[in-house]
C-alpha cells in the first residue's frame, strides 16, 4: 500500500504528479515534448509543449477540492462568460468530449482530476513576493483594465441564471467565518499566539454578526473569481488576461475587490493600484447597496481564509514562507476594524 501522499518529500510528491499528468496526455490526443511546473500551490500546473511544438496548460487537481460535478461547472461558468466578451482560458476536451479526466496512479492514493487548457502569453501583473514593481504609469494603466474587467464579470454574474446541476462553494458567512469554513478553521491556527487568537475570535465574531445582515441580492452577490491575485493576472502589451477561475464561487461582489487589494496593502503604490481599480470598475458598474465602506470588512474576511489555507497545509512550502507575513497582516486588519478603521 502507497505510503500517505502528503507525508512524502515534496520532490516525490511533485515527481508523481508530474508521471500522473504525463499518463493523462493520450486521453487528449497529446505527445509531449517538454512538461515543466509553474505553480504548485493547490493544484500543480505544468506548462506543456507539445511535439507539435502547440502550448498548453496542465493542471493536476488536488484531491478532494471540487467534486467532478463542481469542476464541470467551472467550465460551464468560464464559457458563459467567454459567450458575455470575456476573454477566458479555452478548455481543451479529451477524445471522449470531457472537459477533464479523472486518472489514478499506483503511488497516489486517490485519483486526480486533471484538464488541459489553452496556454496563455503573458507576465503576471505581480507577485506575492515581488509585489507590483515601480512603474506607476503602468500600475494605473493596468488596474483601471483589471477594475473593468471585473466590472465586466461581475455585470454578467448578476445576471446570469445558472443552470439546473450547477454546483460551486459559497464565499458566504458560513464559507468565511463558519465553524467550518471553506479554507479551514483560522482561528486554530497552531502559530497564533494567545493574544492574536483571541484577537481573531474576537473579530472573527464580528465579521459573522456583520455578513449575516449583508445584502446578498444579485446587485451585491453573485458567481465570483475569487482569486484576482496579480499571479493571475496576465499581462501581454496592453491587454491583461484573467486565469485560474479554480476558487471561483458565489460570493458578494466586495471579496473580489478585496482580493485584488489584499496581496498589495503595503506596495508603495497600493493607493494608486487601489484608486484606479475601483474608479474603472464604476465606470460600468457603480458599487451597489453594500457599498464601499464595506470594504474592510471583506478585506478582513478575505485575510481570514488566507490562515485557515496555511492552517489546513502545513507541510506545504508555501505555508512555511507565507504563514508569518499572513499572521502580521490578519491581526493589523483585525485591530484596526475592531478599532473603527479604515484602510
Amino acid at each position: 500500500m502507497s505510503a500517505e501522499f502528503a507525508d512524502r518529500p515534496l520532490a516525490q510528491q511533485l515527481s508523481l504528479l508530474e508521471e500522473l499528468a504525463l499518463q493523462a496526455l493520450p486521453q487528449w490526443g497529446l505527445s509531449c515534448k517538454s512538461l515543466s511546473l509553474i505553480k504548485h500551490r493547490e493544484n500543480a500546473v505544468y506548462k506543456l509543449l507539445t511535439q507539435d511544438d502547440e502550448l498548453y496548460a496542465v493542471r493536476v487537481h488536488r484531491s478532494g477540492y471540487h467534486s467532478d460535478a463542481a469542476l464541470s461547472s467551472e467550465f460551464v461558468w468560464m464559457e458563459a462568460l467567454e459567450g458575455s466578451g470575456m476573454h477566458v482560458p479555452q478548455v481543451l476536451r479529451c477524445a471522449n468530449g470531457s472537459r477533464f479526466a479523472v486518472v489514478e496512479h499506483s503511488d497516489i492514493p486517490e485519483p486526480r482530476q486533471i484538464d488541459v487548457l489553452q496556454w496563455i502569453s503573458g507576465e503576471q501583473l505581480g507577485s506575492v513576493e515581488d509585489g507590483l514593481g515601480d512603474n506607476a504609469d503602468q500600475i494605473e494603466q493596468m488596474y483601471s483594465i483589471v477594475g473593468a474587467k471585473m466590472a465586466h464579470l461581475h455585470t454578467h454574474s448578476s445576471q446570469w441564471t445558472p443552470p439546473e446541476g450547477f454546483t460551486r462553494h459559497a464565499w458566504d458567512q458560513a464559507g468565511l467565518v463558519g465553524d467550518d469554513p471553506l479554507w479551514g478553521r483560522f482561528w486554530e491556527l497552531c502559530s497564533l499566539t494567545t493574544e492574536q487568537r483571541s484577537l481573531l475570535i474576537t473579530a472573527r465574531a464580528t465579521v459573522a454578526a456583520e455578513l449575516a445582515v449583508m445584502d446578498a441580492g444579485p446587485s451585491n452577490y453573485g458567481m465570483i473569481h475569487a482569486d484576482f491575485v496579480p499571479e493571475n493576472l496576465l499581462v501581454n502589451d496592453d491587454s491583461i488576461r484573467v486565469i485560474d477561475f479554480d476558487d471561483a464561487g458565489m460570493g458578494w461582489y466586495l471579496f473580489d475587490l478585496a482580493t485584488a487589494l489584499f496581496f498589495i496593502q503595503d506596495d508603495p503604490n497600493y493607493e494608486l493600484a487601489k484608486s484606479a481599480l475601483i474608479a474603472a470598475y464604476e465606470v460600468e458598474r457603480p458599487v451597489a447597496d453594500v457599498g464601499l465602506a464595506a470594504l474592510p470588512l471583506f478585506m478582513l474576511a478575505r485575510s481570514f481564509t488566507y490562515l485557515g489555507w496555511v492552517h489546513t497545509r502545513p507541510g506545504t512550502e508555501t505555508a512555511k514562507e507565507l504563514t508569518p507575513m499572513l499572521v502580521e497582516i490578519c491581526c493589523s486588519l483585525a485591530e484596526a476594524y475592531l478599532d473603527g478603521e479604515t484602510r
